[in-house]
């Protein structure tokens, strides 16, 4: 007998790291915006973003940007940004949900760090910071488009790193997941591949 029911969930993000995407506005500030659709490629990092949205519009213009993974404690400074937008006016179809809001660091009350490859500043309080530049933008996935992005740069804090490595430490990194609009830290760790840092 098959215990599975055919549902329909209002959304399909069953679990990834939540990344905050730091972009150079028009006048030189900073924009800081969540995403919950970004995974990695090899040295490139594939991120879904709302069409519309000022982060876009920034990345099509300046194709410079960072990666930032919060830890898990950060969920609140990333939940205080959801329902902004850096773009004025707010486009007709956010008008009934985000509101404008010009420093988005100040309101999370996080602290831009100047990166090294790249304009664009990192975000202080975030344990792993990608540097990237961007490489594709494809259009027409729905609402969305898909951003493809080379790191230039990979900043860790040294407590997430194995001593004496390149690689992080998995068991003391705990990022800040999301899954079906739940936020999540990592759990216990269960195991490794073979040959694998």
């Amino acid at each position: 007998m098959d215990s599975h029911i055919t549902i329909c969930p209002s959304t399909l993000y069953t679990g990834t790291p939540v990344v905050l995407i730091s972009t150079l506005n028009a006048d030189g500030t900073a924009n800081l915006s969540p995403a919950s659709s970004a995974w990695a490629l090899g040295d490139m990092v594939v991120i879904g973003l709302e069409n519309g949205g000022q982060t876009l519009s920034n990345l099509r213009a300046r194709p410079e940007l960072t990666i930032n993974y919060p830890h898990g404690d950060m969920w609140e400074s990333v939940e205080s940004l959801g329902d902004l937008t850096g773009a004025s006016p707010v486009p007709p179809h956010k008008e009934d949900r985000y509101r404008f809001e010009s420093d988005k660091f100040g309101v999370s009350e996080l602290t831009p760090q100047q990166s090294t490859s790249v304009k664009v500043p990192r975000v202080e309080e975030c344990p792993l910071q990608l540097e990237a530049v961007v490489e594709k933008i494809t259009d027409g996935v729905g609402d969305y488009a898909i951003v493809e992005a080379r790191v230039t740069q990979v900043h860790a804090e040294e407590s997430i790193v194995l001593p004496g490595t390149q690689h992080i430490d998995t068991r003391s990194w705990s990022p800040l997941l999301y899954a079906f609009k739940h936020y999540f830290s990592l759990g216990k760790h269960l195991g490794q591949r073979p040959g694998v840092a």
